[in-house]
């Protein structure tokens, strides 16, 4: 019986070395929701517009925002050129969505929505933003003041 165990253990264990030494790395690295390191000189591309509405309170509006350097017509440009600075970093991209089934908190944050598109570190965006959950109210806070602070 034990014998037949460790058998066992020993042709799982290189069904599964094998699995994984065939899948390429760019395939698994296609999969992975990470922000590849800048480009090289790509500092120059920083430039997004962001669109907010249903916000209320005068925060709805399409904004430029240009960073390095900062510029456009954000309200608080070099804040959000900060935190997006803050927030990138290999294996870390700052627009990423919010993770598709996770465990999220069942409150409403309002009827905001955001759209960021443009170019950050050299890499081409087109995030959407809502606050239809807690996962999704977290991610927008995440990204203040680049969206507006709405609060609870």
């Amino acid at each position: 019986m034990l014998r037949r165990l460790a058998l066992t253990f020993v042709t799982s264990a290189a069904a599964s070395l094998a699995a994984l030494s065939a899948a390429p790395p760019a395939a698994y690295a296609e999969s992975l929701p990470f922000m590849p390191p800048p480009v090289s000189g790509a500092d120059d591309a920083d430039r997004l517009t962001v669109t907010v509405s249903r916000a209320g309170g005068g925060l709805d509006g399409t904004f430029e925002l240009d960073c390095h350097p900062v510029g456009g017509s954000h309200p608080d440009a070099r804040a959000a050129c900060e935190q997006l600075d803050q927030k990138t970093s290999w294996g870390r991209s700052p627009f990423t969505p919010a993770q598709e089934g996770g465990m999220c908190t069942m409150q409403y944050g309002g009827p905001a929505t955001a759209r960021v598109t443009g170019t950050w570190a050299g890499r081409p965006v087109d995030a959407t933003y809502q606050r239809g959950d807690g996962c999704e109210i977290a991610r927008w806070d995440a990204l203040v003041p680049v969206l507006p602070e709405l609060g609870a």
